[in-house]
């Protein structure tokens, strides 16, 4: 039997419990009391508009005409939902600064490099945004305009989101250690008229100047009527034919609170892009109502988090786990901002962070947590983290060394979990919960209102055996459309060209017998040999505690000839050599944690391995590389935390 790693506390109230309560009285097949979460999950997809009504009723959600049914129209793509409705993300996240007995209270607390704090009430934080919402509307921005943003992440790009929603303008972001090209590759699809940027950040104890790459990427947005900058707006960045202005500092004094636009439920709210690894950067489009629901689903019921938690990610502004911080604040948690280095001076950063904020919940990618147990740390002898209830980690699948690593140098009785989901939903698929125990090396289950299964190639659903992840009923926050998108063709072929009428985004899961799901990685990255289909997750999790091996990414690539060859490649701890001894550790190591079939044909070292701003392997960029396949590598280089570690690979491709 599968080790379980945490246990519900069941003297420990929940606010999953007090909904299981407040829908049961509404009518739902739910006992008072109970706290089965199987049955709720199994209720909340069997009637959909039901489950997400009872969401929005529980939580008080602000708006006019809901009316009707929730799901009015039941089809994918194109589900219809609150037809009649009127709402505003902004005005649902900002109701605790009218709230005289939480105004006073944090909303966000920055921390910085240097470890100095800045907190901002709910009340501070309305009057910043009514503040920037002036300055858009005086530079005559009205609902359906779009405003965009290259800010790290730090509070002025939370404002400056909540002021973009107030007023009905479409936001979008990018992180400025993003090359110019990338950002103009993204943001150039959606014509903004107000651009924000910064004149440079702090990273790892270094300034970044970039006066240079914002009068650029202005220089190249001919749309961009008006500049709004974070920090020193002077001449030095002034650029041809357009405004230009410091945005509104959280100091000073104002009269005015915020006004909001009540708006159509599926209203575009903000433009999120893939990754633009394998072509042009698909520009997702999400409503406000279906992200609000989802954020009060996902971080009020799933994480269990409210007013009293601390919420926080390093998350480049790139990835969408940063919009994971506006979520959080629609269920009345802190959330902590921090534009630093994960790593500043010490691989566990993090947990430093975590004790001088308070944080009752981390959101973390995988590898972070895997580099720190590599690292050899024990946070929990160097840090007080009494606050810390629970990790998230998503990014990648989590290898069980860490898993076993987390409870023993962290925290024993921590909530860890797996989540998986994704930028298309800026939400989850499967993952964590407060009521069912963890199983080593699998996610809790499905989430709420996600009729999630595993699927083989003709449409059967399996269960103990991996297969195209799917979901067979609408959520709210799927993709009111994508950018640019003339009669939703790339939307249909993204999403609805492997099954008809079914979501199926290109994940390769695993359900178990319990009802837990095992994520494998993307099905385009899988590796297939004489017919049988691997996991390259399963790869790195079989050498993730070998110490040698620092990082890999393993590819399978179809030779001209019709043979396969499959490579792995590893970046080694400083002062290894790969000789004959590591490779056949490695070998055996794969061979016994997996099967034969998993044993690369060759082991090769390499300098780095190229990952994402996120974190993520480029296997799917790789294998095109080496097969001789079209690929835009400048769009490539774009989207990677380190663009010349891409180098080696080109010269490893093309002899």
């Amino acid at each position: 039997m599968t080790e379980i790693m945490w246990r519900p506390d069941p003297a420990r109230p929940t606010r999953m419990g007090t909904f299981i309560d407040f829908a049961a009285t509404r009518g739902a097949p739910l006992q008072i009391g109970a706290r089965d979460y199987r049955a709720l999950w199994e209720w909340s997809v069997g009637d959909p508009s039901g489950f997400w009504d009872a969401v929005r009723v529980h939580f008080e959600v602000m708006g006019d005409g809901f009316a009707g049914p929730a799901l009015a129209e039941e089809r994918m793509p194109g589900a219809v939902w609150y037809p009649e409705a009127r709402v505003n993300f902004a005005e649902n996240i900002l109701r605790p600064a009218s709230d005289p007995a939480r105004r006073d209270e944090t909303a966000v607390i920055d921390i910085t490099e240097d470890d100095e704090i800045t907190r901002i009430t709910w009340g501070e934080l309305a009057t910043w945004v009514a503040r920037v919402a002036a300055q858009l509307t005086d530079a005559g921005i009205r609902p359906g305009d779009r405003v965009s943003a290259v800010l790290p992440n730090i509070p002025e790009a939370i404002v400056a989101l909540l002021a973009t929603a107030s007023i009905g303008a479409v936001w979008s972001i990018c992180s400025p250690d993003l090359a110019a090209d990338a950002i103009v590759a993204r943001i150039a699809q959606l014509e903004p008229r107000v651009l924000i940027g910064t004149t440079g950040y702090v990273f790892n104890g270094r300034r970044f100047d970039r006066r240079d790459e914002l009068r650029e990427v202005a220089e190249r947005l001919p749309t961009v009527e008006t500049l709004l900058v974070v920090g020193d707006a002077d001449g030095d960045i002034l650029f041809s034919g357009s405004r230009i202005g410091a945005l509104a500092p959280r100091s000073g004094q104002m009269d005015e609170v915020p006004s909001f636009v009540r708006l159509p439920f599926d209203h575009p709210l903000w433009v999120l892009f893939s990754s633009g690894t394998t072509g042009t950067p698909k520009g997702i489009v999400h409503g406000h109502g279906g992200i609000l629901l989802e954020a009060l689903k996902g971080t009020g019921l799933q994480q269990d988090m409210g007013p009293g938690d601390v919420y926080y990610v390093a998350a480049n502004t790139s990835w969408m786990v940063w919009n994971t911080l506006a979520t959080n604040l629609a269920s009345g948690a802190t959330v902590v901002t921090y534009a630093g280095s994960p790593t500043l001076g010490d691989p566990a950063r993090q947990f430093d962070v975590i004790e001088r904020t308070g944080v009752t919940m981390f959101g973390v990618g995988a590898a972070y947590l895997s580099l720190v147990e590599k690292s050899g740390a024990r946070p929990r002898e160097r840090w007080c983290l009494r606050t810390l209830r629970s990790i998230l980690s998503t990014g990648s699948p989590l290898p069980p060394s860490t898993w076993r690593w987390v409870h023993e140098a962290v925290k024993a009785d921590v909530h860890l979990g797996s989540d998986s989901g994704g930028t298309d939903i800026c939400s989850g698929f499967v993952g964590s919960n407060p009521l069912s125990p963890v199983h080593l090396g699998e996610s809790q289950g499905p989430l709420l209102g996600v009729a999630v299964e595993s699927w083989d190639a003709s449409g059967r659903r399996v269960v103990g055996e991996v297969g195209e992840m799917v979901v067979t009923r609408p959520m709210p926050s799927m993709p009111v459309r994508l950018w640019n998108d003339p009669g939703d063709a790339r939307y249909r072929e993204s999403y609805f060209a492997l099954f008809s009428g079914v979501w199926a985004q290109g994940d390769w899961i695993e359900e178990t017998a319990r009802g837990g799901f095992i994520v494998h990685g993307r099905s385009d990255a899988t590796l297939n040999r004489q017919g049988v289909r691997l996991g390259s997750g399963d790869i790195y999790a079989a050498i993730q505690d070998l110490p040698e091996i620092a990082d890999s990414v393993v590819l399978g690539i179809e030779t001209p000839d019709g043979g396969y060859w499959m490579p792995l490649f590893v970046r080694l701890t400083a002062g290894v050599d790969l000789d004959d001894a590591l490779r056949d550790r490695v070998n055996t190591t794969i061979r016994t944690r997996t099967s034969a079939r998993h044993v690369p044909d060759e082991i090769i070292a390499c300098p780095d391995i190229p990952v994402t701003h996120a974190g993520k392997r480029i296997e799917v960029p790789l294998k095109k590389l080496f097969m001789g396949r079209p690929l835009d590598l400048d769009a490539v280089r774009g989207t990677l935390a380190d663009p010349d570690s891409l180098a080696w690979f080109l010269e490893r491709a093309n002899p």
